[in-house]
Protein backbone atom coordinates (compact mmCIF):
# COMPACT_ATOMS: atom_id res chain seq x y z
CA UNK A 1 0.00 0.00 0.00
CA UNK A 2 1.67 3.27 -1.07
CA UNK A 3 -0.69 5.18 1.20
CA UNK A 4 0.08 6.24 4.77
CA UNK A 5 2.09 4.02 7.09
CA UNK A 6 -0.48 2.62 9.50
CA UNK A 7 0.62 1.18 12.83
CA UNK A 8 0.78 -2.58 12.26
CA UNK A 9 -2.00 -4.72 13.64
CA UNK A 10 -2.00 -8.51 13.52
CA UNK A 11 -5.45 -10.04 13.40
CA UNK A 12 -6.58 -13.13 15.28
CA UNK A 13 -5.89 -16.49 13.68
CA UNK A 14 -9.03 -18.29 14.84
CA UNK A 15 -12.61 -17.56 13.80
CA UNK A 16 -15.10 -17.65 16.68
CA UNK A 17 -18.12 -19.89 16.15
CA UNK A 18 -20.57 -17.60 17.91
CA UNK A 19 -20.65 -14.06 19.29
CA UNK A 20 -23.36 -11.58 20.20
CA UNK A 21 -22.42 -8.93 17.61
CA UNK A 22 -20.34 -8.90 14.42
CA UNK A 23 -18.97 -5.51 13.39
CA UNK A 24 -18.09 -5.25 9.69
CA UNK A 25 -15.27 -2.83 8.96
CA UNK A 26 -12.02 -2.03 10.75
CA UNK A 27 -11.94 1.75 10.39
CA UNK A 28 -12.28 4.10 13.33
CA UNK A 29 -16.08 3.77 13.34
CA UNK A 30 -16.06 -0.02 13.40
CA UNK A 31 -13.25 -0.18 15.96
CA UNK A 32 -14.96 2.37 18.22
CA UNK A 33 -18.24 0.46 17.98
CA UNK A 34 -16.50 -2.80 18.86
CA UNK A 35 -14.77 -1.23 21.86
CA UNK A 36 -17.99 0.29 23.15
CA UNK A 37 -19.84 -3.02 22.77
CA UNK A 38 -17.23 -5.17 24.46
CA UNK A 39 -17.02 -2.68 27.33
CA UNK A 40 -20.76 -3.23 27.78
CA UNK A 41 -20.27 -6.97 28.12
CA UNK A 42 -21.12 -8.09 24.57
CA UNK A 43 -19.16 -10.83 22.84
CA UNK A 44 -17.88 -9.15 19.69
CA UNK A 45 -16.14 -10.11 16.47
CA UNK A 46 -14.72 -7.29 14.35
CA UNK A 47 -14.15 -8.37 10.74
CA UNK A 48 -12.02 -6.34 8.33
CA UNK A 49 -11.40 -7.36 4.71
CA UNK A 50 -7.93 -5.77 4.70
CA UNK A 51 -5.97 -4.16 7.52
CA UNK A 52 -7.18 -2.13 10.49
CA UNK A 53 -7.50 1.53 9.53
CA UNK A 54 -6.00 1.11 6.06
CA UNK A 55 -8.60 3.07 4.12
CA UNK A 56 -10.04 6.53 4.86
CA UNK A 57 -9.53 6.19 8.62
CA UNK A 58 -5.78 6.58 8.09
CA UNK A 59 -5.98 8.91 5.06
CA UNK A 60 -7.98 11.82 6.48
CA UNK A 61 -6.62 15.12 7.77
CA UNK A 62 -6.63 14.06 11.43
CA UNK A 63 -8.86 16.93 12.56
CA UNK A 64 -10.98 16.58 15.70
CA UNK A 65 -13.39 19.46 15.26
CA UNK A 66 -16.80 20.71 16.18
CA UNK A 67 -16.21 23.89 14.15
CA UNK A 68 -18.41 24.36 11.08
CA UNK A 69 -20.22 21.08 11.62
CA UNK A 70 -23.71 20.46 10.32
CA UNK A 71 -25.95 21.44 13.28
CA UNK A 72 -27.37 17.90 13.33
CA UNK A 73 -23.89 16.53 14.10
CA UNK A 74 -22.99 19.01 16.82
CA UNK A 75 -24.45 17.12 19.81
CA UNK A 76 -22.59 13.96 18.78
CA UNK A 77 -19.37 15.86 18.14
CA UNK A 78 -19.65 17.55 21.53
CA UNK A 79 -19.66 14.05 23.02
CA UNK A 80 -16.61 13.16 20.93
CA UNK A 81 -14.74 16.16 22.35
CA UNK A 82 -15.41 14.73 25.81
CA UNK A 83 -14.13 11.29 24.80
CA UNK A 84 -10.93 12.10 22.90
CA UNK A 85 -8.86 13.52 25.82
CA UNK A 86 -9.12 10.14 27.58
CA UNK A 87 -8.36 7.90 24.61
CA UNK A 88 -4.70 7.31 25.51
CA UNK A 89 -5.67 6.21 29.00
CA UNK A 90 -8.63 4.19 27.75
CA UNK A 91 -6.73 2.31 25.07
CA UNK A 92 -3.37 2.13 26.81
CA UNK A 93 -1.80 3.50 23.64
CA UNK A 94 -0.93 6.85 22.09
CA UNK A 95 -3.51 8.10 19.60
CA UNK A 96 -1.72 11.43 19.15
CA UNK A 97 -4.55 13.58 20.47
CA UNK A 98 -3.88 17.23 21.27
CA UNK A 99 -6.32 20.09 21.84
CA UNK A 100 -4.40 22.52 19.66
CA UNK A 101 -7.22 24.60 18.12
CA UNK A 102 -8.61 24.93 14.59
CA UNK A 103 -9.30 28.10 12.62
CA UNK A 104 -11.42 28.68 9.51
CA UNK A 105 -10.13 31.72 7.66
CA UNK A 106 -12.59 34.27 6.27
CA UNK A 107 -11.45 35.99 3.09
CA UNK A 108 -14.41 38.37 2.77
CA UNK A 109 -16.83 40.28 4.96
CA UNK A 110 -19.58 37.93 3.77
CA UNK A 111 -17.63 34.86 4.93
CA UNK A 112 -16.91 36.54 8.27
CA UNK A 113 -20.63 37.21 8.78
CA UNK A 114 -21.52 33.63 7.83
CA UNK A 115 -19.04 32.14 10.26
CA UNK A 116 -20.21 34.52 12.96
CA UNK A 117 -23.76 33.25 12.43
CA UNK A 118 -22.54 29.67 12.70
CA UNK A 119 -21.46 30.35 16.28
CA UNK A 120 -25.13 30.47 17.26
CA UNK A 121 -25.12 26.67 16.92
CA UNK A 122 -22.83 26.41 19.96
CA UNK A 123 -24.82 28.66 22.28
CA UNK A 124 -26.07 25.66 24.30
CA UNK A 125 -22.56 24.21 24.73
CA UNK A 126 -19.63 25.31 26.84
CA UNK A 127 -17.27 25.30 23.87
CA UNK A 128 -14.43 27.82 23.52
CA UNK A 129 -15.16 29.12 20.02
CA UNK A 130 -15.07 32.74 18.81
CA UNK A 131 -14.39 35.05 15.89
CA UNK A 132 -10.88 36.45 15.48
CA UNK A 133 -10.15 39.79 13.87
CA UNK A 134 -7.48 40.01 11.18
CA UNK A 135 -5.07 41.31 13.83
CA UNK A 136 -5.88 38.40 16.15
CA UNK A 137 -5.35 35.92 13.29
CA UNK A 138 -1.87 37.34 12.79
CA UNK A 139 -1.19 36.99 16.54
CA UNK A 140 -2.53 33.42 16.64
CA UNK A 141 -0.56 32.42 13.55
CA UNK A 142 2.81 34.20 13.75
CA UNK A 143 4.55 34.49 10.41
CA UNK A 144 1.35 34.27 8.36
CA UNK A 145 1.16 36.59 5.36
CA UNK A 146 -2.21 35.93 3.75
CA UNK A 147 -4.87 38.65 3.76
CA UNK A 148 -7.97 37.72 5.77
CA UNK A 149 -10.92 39.52 7.30
CA UNK A 150 -10.71 37.24 10.30
CA UNK A 151 -11.35 33.64 11.28
CA UNK A 152 -13.67 31.38 13.21
CA UNK A 153 -11.40 29.85 15.86
CA UNK A 154 -12.20 27.03 18.26
CA UNK A 155 -9.57 26.40 20.90
CA UNK A 156 -11.45 23.28 22.04
CA UNK A 157 -10.83 21.60 18.68
CA UNK A 158 -7.73 19.55 18.10
CA UNK A 159 -6.01 16.79 16.23
CA UNK A 160 -5.09 13.13 16.47
CA UNK A 161 -3.02 10.76 14.35
CA UNK A 162 -5.14 8.78 11.88
CA UNK A 163 -2.42 6.16 11.37
CA UNK A 164 -2.39 5.43 15.12
CA UNK A 165 -5.98 5.78 16.28
CA UNK A 166 -7.90 2.87 14.70
CA UNK A 167 -5.19 0.28 15.51
CA UNK A 168 -5.03 1.55 19.11
CA UNK A 169 -8.80 1.30 19.52
CA UNK A 170 -8.84 -2.17 17.94
CA UNK A 171 -6.10 -3.35 20.28
CA UNK A 172 -8.06 -1.98 23.25
CA UNK A 173 -11.16 -3.88 22.09
CA UNK A 174 -9.13 -7.07 21.83
CA UNK A 175 -7.62 -6.44 25.29
CA UNK A 176 -11.18 -6.55 26.62
CA UNK A 177 -12.07 -9.78 24.84
CA UNK A 178 -13.14 -8.88 21.30
CA UNK A 179 -12.10 -11.07 18.37
CA UNK A 180 -10.42 -8.87 15.75
CA UNK A 181 -10.06 -10.53 12.36
CA UNK A 182 -8.11 -8.94 9.51
CA UNK A 183 -8.09 -10.13 5.89
CA UNK A 184 -11.45 -11.63 6.74
CA UNK A 185 -14.13 -10.20 4.46
CA UNK A 186 -17.77 -10.66 5.40
CA UNK A 187 -19.61 -11.86 2.31
CA UNK A 188 -23.08 -11.28 3.72
CA UNK A 189 -25.52 -11.78 6.55
CA UNK A 190 -27.71 -14.79 7.24
CA UNK A 191 -31.25 -14.49 8.55
CA UNK A 192 -33.80 -16.73 10.22
CA UNK A 193 -37.45 -15.69 10.19
CA UNK A 194 -36.26 -12.40 8.69
CA UNK A 195 -33.89 -11.53 11.56
CA UNK A 196 -30.11 -11.69 11.70
CA UNK A 197 -28.72 -15.05 12.78
CA UNK A 198 -25.15 -14.86 11.56
CA UNK A 199 -22.65 -13.81 8.91
CA UNK A 200 -20.69 -15.68 6.29
CA UNK A 201 -17.04 -14.66 6.05
CA UNK A 202 -14.41 -15.85 3.62
CA UNK A 203 -13.09 -18.04 6.46
CA UNK A 204 -16.44 -19.48 7.47
CA UNK A 205 -19.61 -18.68 9.39
CA UNK A 206 -20.04 -16.79 12.64
CA UNK A 207 -23.37 -17.11 14.44
CA UNK A 208 -24.65 -13.88 15.97
CA UNK A 209 -27.87 -12.01 16.70
CA UNK A 210 -26.75 -8.55 15.64
CA UNK A 211 -24.54 -7.06 12.92
CA UNK A 212 -23.19 -3.51 12.54
CA UNK A 213 -22.15 -2.47 9.04
CA UNK A 214 -19.32 0.08 9.32
CA UNK A 215 -17.85 -0.52 5.89
CA UNK A 216 -17.13 3.05 4.83
CA UNK A 217 -17.00 3.43 1.06
CA UNK A 218 -17.98 -0.24 0.62
CA UNK A 219 -21.19 -0.07 2.63
CA UNK A 220 -23.57 0.68 -0.25
CA UNK A 221 -22.34 -2.34 -2.21
CA UNK A 222 -22.68 -4.61 0.83
CA UNK A 223 -26.18 -3.28 1.53
CA UNK A 224 -27.21 -3.82 -2.10
CA UNK A 225 -26.39 -7.51 -1.89
CA UNK A 226 -28.58 -7.64 1.21
CA UNK A 227 -31.50 -6.14 -0.70
CA UNK A 228 -31.15 -2.65 0.77
CA UNK A 229 -30.77 0.66 -1.04
CA UNK A 230 -28.18 2.89 0.66
CA UNK A 231 -27.50 6.06 -1.40
CA UNK A 232 -23.80 6.64 -1.07
CA UNK A 233 -21.03 7.85 -3.38
CA UNK A 234 -17.26 8.23 -3.13
CA UNK A 235 -15.32 11.50 -3.20
CA UNK A 236 -11.52 11.55 -3.51
CA UNK A 237 -9.37 13.85 -1.40
CA UNK A 238 -5.59 14.04 -1.84
CA UNK A 239 -3.11 14.68 0.98
CA UNK A 240 0.56 15.57 1.40
CA UNK A 241 2.67 14.66 4.41
CA UNK A 242 5.81 16.73 4.94
CA UNK A 243 8.98 15.97 6.80
CA UNK A 244 9.41 17.70 10.20
CA UNK A 245 9.48 21.49 9.89
CA UNK A 246 10.32 24.09 12.53
CA UNK A 247 8.39 27.34 12.81
CA UNK A 248 5.03 26.27 11.40
CA UNK A 249 1.65 26.85 13.06
CA UNK A 250 0.55 24.81 16.08
CA UNK A 251 -3.17 25.22 15.43
CA UNK A 252 -4.74 23.81 12.28
CA UNK A 253 -6.13 26.21 9.72
CA UNK A 254 -8.49 25.94 6.76
CA UNK A 255 -8.87 28.33 3.87
CA UNK A 256 -10.26 28.04 0.35
CA UNK A 257 -6.77 27.41 -1.00
CA UNK A 258 -5.31 24.98 1.54
CA UNK A 259 -5.73 23.19 4.84
CA UNK A 260 -2.86 22.35 7.17
CA UNK A 261 -2.36 20.72 10.54
CA UNK A 262 0.74 19.82 12.52
CA UNK A 263 1.60 16.17 13.06
CA UNK A 264 3.10 14.53 16.15
CA UNK A 265 6.42 14.01 14.34
CA UNK A 266 6.73 17.74 13.63
CA UNK A 267 5.70 17.42 10.00
CA UNK A 268 2.44 18.68 8.52
CA UNK A 269 -0.59 17.23 6.75
CA UNK A 270 -1.59 19.48 3.81
CA UNK A 271 -4.54 19.29 1.44
CA UNK A 272 -6.70 21.47 -0.76
CA UNK A 273 -9.18 23.14 1.53
CA UNK A 274 -11.99 23.25 -0.99
CA UNK A 275 -11.79 20.96 -4.03
CA UNK A 276 -12.37 17.22 -4.28
CA UNK A 277 -12.54 14.84 -7.22
CA UNK A 278 -15.69 12.87 -7.98
CA UNK A 279 -15.32 10.02 -10.46
CA UNK A 280 -18.39 9.32 -12.56
CA UNK A 281 -19.22 5.65 -11.94
CA UNK A 282 -22.34 3.48 -12.32
CA UNK A 283 -23.50 4.48 -8.82
CA UNK A 284 -23.49 8.12 -10.00
CA UNK A 285 -26.47 7.26 -12.19
CA UNK A 286 -28.02 4.86 -9.70
CA UNK A 287 -28.19 7.58 -7.04
CA UNK A 288 -28.35 10.65 -9.28
CA UNK A 289 -31.76 11.78 -8.07
CA UNK A 290 -30.70 11.46 -4.42
CA UNK A 291 -27.60 13.59 -4.91
CA UNK A 292 -28.94 16.34 -7.18
CA UNK A 293 -29.66 18.74 -4.28
CA UNK A 294 -26.18 18.15 -2.85
CA UNK A 295 -24.57 18.74 -6.21
CA UNK A 296 -26.52 21.96 -6.59
CA UNK A 297 -25.21 23.16 -3.23
CA UNK A 298 -21.61 21.98 -3.58
CA UNK A 299 -20.83 22.00 -7.31
CA UNK A 300 -18.12 24.65 -6.99
CA UNK A 301 -16.00 22.33 -4.85
CA UNK A 302 -16.53 19.14 -6.90
CA UNK A 303 -14.36 18.22 -9.87
CA UNK A 304 -16.33 15.66 -11.90
CA UNK A 305 -14.21 13.24 -13.86
CA UNK A 306 -14.87 10.45 -16.35
CA UNK A 307 -12.15 7.82 -16.57
CA UNK A 308 -11.11 4.27 -15.91
CA UNK A 309 -12.81 4.14 -12.52
CA UNK A 310 -16.18 3.91 -14.30
CA UNK A 311 -15.19 0.64 -15.95
CA UNK A 312 -13.48 -0.67 -12.81
CA UNK A 313 -16.69 -0.31 -10.85
CA UNK A 314 -18.90 -1.47 -13.74
CA UNK A 315 -17.12 -4.83 -13.53
CA UNK A 316 -17.94 -5.25 -9.84
CA UNK A 317 -21.00 -7.51 -9.41
CA UNK A 318 -23.98 -6.07 -7.56
CA UNK A 319 -25.09 -9.46 -6.28
CA UNK A 320 -23.21 -12.61 -5.29
CA UNK A 321 -24.00 -15.77 -3.40
CA UNK A 322 -22.45 -16.29 0.01
CA UNK A 323 -20.64 -19.45 -1.09
CA UNK A 324 -18.54 -17.54 -3.62
CA UNK A 325 -15.82 -14.93 -3.28
CA UNK A 326 -17.19 -11.42 -2.78
CA UNK A 327 -15.85 -8.19 -4.34
CA UNK A 328 -14.30 -7.36 -0.97
CA UNK A 329 -11.87 -10.25 -1.37
CA UNK A 330 -10.55 -8.85 -4.66
CA UNK A 331 -9.81 -5.38 -3.30
CA UNK A 332 -8.38 -5.51 0.20
CA UNK A 333 -7.50 -1.79 0.34
CA UNK A 334 -9.09 1.02 -1.65
CA UNK A 335 -5.99 3.03 -2.52
CA UNK A 336 -6.80 5.72 -5.12
CA UNK A 337 -4.08 7.64 -6.91
CA UNK A 338 -3.67 11.17 -5.52
CA UNK A 339 -4.11 14.30 -7.58
CA UNK A 340 -0.63 15.84 -7.78
CA UNK A 341 -2.02 19.02 -9.31
CA UNK A 342 -4.39 19.67 -6.39
CA UNK A 343 -1.70 18.79 -3.88
CA UNK A 344 0.90 21.03 -5.48
CA UNK A 345 -1.55 23.92 -5.73
CA UNK A 346 -2.43 23.57 -2.06
CA UNK A 347 1.24 23.57 -1.09
CA UNK A 348 1.87 26.62 -3.29
CA UNK A 349 -1.03 28.48 -1.65
CA UNK A 350 0.21 27.49 1.79
CA UNK A 351 3.70 28.80 1.01
CA UNK A 352 2.24 32.17 0.06
CA UNK A 353 0.30 32.30 3.33
CA UNK A 354 3.11 30.90 5.51
CA UNK A 355 6.55 31.52 3.97
CA UNK A 356 8.11 29.05 6.44
CA UNK A 357 6.69 26.25 4.25
CA UNK A 358 9.11 27.22 1.47
CA UNK A 359 11.45 24.91 3.39
CA UNK A 360 8.91 22.07 3.60
CA UNK A 361 9.95 18.77 2.04
CA UNK A 362 7.31 16.33 0.81
CA UNK A 363 7.66 12.95 2.53
CA UNK A 364 4.58 11.22 1.12
CA UNK A 365 1.48 11.66 -1.00
CA UNK A 366 -1.77 9.70 -0.84
CA UNK A 367 -5.49 9.89 -1.50
CA UNK A 368 -8.56 8.45 0.17
CA UNK A 369 -12.13 7.64 -0.79
CA UNK A 370 -14.64 9.52 1.36
CA UNK A 371 -18.03 7.85 1.76
CA UNK A 372 -20.70 10.53 1.31
CA UNK A 373 -24.46 10.59 1.70
CA UNK A 374 -26.91 12.96 -0.03
CA UNK A 375 -27.21 15.17 3.08
CA UNK A 376 -23.57 14.80 4.15
CA UNK A 377 -24.39 13.31 7.56
CA UNK A 378 -24.00 9.66 8.50
CA UNK A 379 -26.36 6.76 8.88
CA UNK A 380 -26.19 5.45 12.46
CA UNK A 381 -29.30 3.37 12.67
CA UNK A 382 -31.06 0.08 12.85
CA UNK A 383 -32.69 -1.31 9.71
CA UNK A 384 -36.37 -2.00 10.32
CA UNK A 385 -36.71 -4.60 7.56
CA UNK A 386 -33.92 -6.77 9.00
CA UNK A 387 -34.12 -6.96 12.80
CA UNK A 388 -30.66 -7.12 14.29
CA UNK A 389 -28.97 -5.29 11.39
CA UNK A 390 -27.47 -1.84 12.01
CA UNK A 391 -25.45 0.67 9.99
CA UNK A 392 -22.78 3.18 11.01
CA UNK A 393 -21.53 4.61 7.73
CA UNK A 394 -21.63 7.53 5.30
CA UNK A 395 -19.65 9.96 7.46
CA UNK A 396 -18.98 12.23 4.48
CA UNK A 397 -15.47 13.27 5.46
CA UNK A 398 -16.42 13.99 9.10
CA UNK A 399 -15.89 10.51 10.53
CA UNK A 400 -12.46 10.60 12.14
CA UNK A 401 -13.11 13.26 14.76
CA UNK A 402 -16.63 12.10 15.54
CA UNK A 403 -15.66 8.42 15.44
CA UNK A 404 -15.49 7.58 19.16
CA UNK A 405 -18.90 9.15 19.81
CA UNK A 406 -20.41 7.54 16.71
CA UNK A 407 -19.23 4.18 18.00
CA UNK A 408 -20.87 4.95 21.33
CA UNK A 409 -24.18 5.80 19.68
CA UNK A 410 -24.08 2.68 17.49
CA UNK A 411 -23.37 0.50 20.52
CA UNK A 412 -26.22 2.06 22.48
CA UNK A 413 -28.62 1.34 19.62
CA UNK A 414 -27.47 -2.26 19.49
CA UNK A 415 -27.81 -2.58 23.27
CA UNK A 416 -31.29 -1.05 23.22
CA UNK A 417 -30.20 1.50 25.83
CA UNK A 418 -30.88 5.25 26.09
CA UNK A 419 -28.63 7.04 23.63
CA UNK A 420 -26.12 9.80 24.24
CA UNK A 421 -27.85 11.94 21.58
CA UNK A 422 -31.10 11.78 19.64
CA UNK A 423 -30.40 9.29 16.80
CA UNK A 424 -33.30 10.43 14.60
CA UNK A 425 -31.24 12.68 12.26
CA UNK A 426 -29.07 9.67 11.41
CA UNK A 427 -31.92 7.26 10.67
CA UNK A 428 -31.63 4.98 7.65
CA UNK A 429 -35.35 5.53 7.08
CA UNK A 430 -34.84 9.22 6.27
CA UNK A 431 -34.11 8.28 2.67
CA UNK A 432 -37.54 6.68 2.22
CA UNK A 433 -39.95 8.19 4.77
CA UNK A 434 -40.39 11.59 3.15
CA UNK A 435 -37.82 13.42 5.26
CA UNK A 436 -36.42 16.41 3.38
CA UNK A 437 -32.86 15.52 2.43
CA UNK A 438 -30.71 18.64 2.53
CA UNK A 439 -27.24 19.84 3.35
CA UNK A 440 -27.36 22.25 6.30
CA UNK A 441 -24.31 24.47 6.66
CA UNK A 442 -25.43 26.08 9.88
CA UNK A 443 -24.95 29.54 8.36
Amino acid sequence: MPGPYVNPFHGDADLPKKVDVVVIGGGIIGCSTALELVERGFKVALCEKGGIGHEQSSRNWGWVRITRRDPREIPLMAEALRIWPWMNERTGRDVGYERAGIAFACATDKEFAEHERWLDNLKDYQIDSRMLSAKEVAQTFPGSKFPVKGALYTAADGRAEPQWAAPAIAEAARDRGAHVLTECAVRGIETQAGAVCGVVTERGEIACEQVVLAGGAWSSLFARNTGLRLPQLKVKNSVIRTKPLDGGPEAAIWSNGFSVRKRQDGGYTIADGFRNIVDIVPDSFRYMRDFLPAFGAEWRSLMLRVGGRFFDEARIPNRWSLDQASPFEYCRVLDPEPSFSLQDKALSNLRKAFPVFEKAEIAQRWAGAIDVTPDAIPVISGVDSIPGFYMATGFSGHGFGIGPAAGRLAAELVAGKPTVVDPKPFSFNRFTDGTKIEIISGF
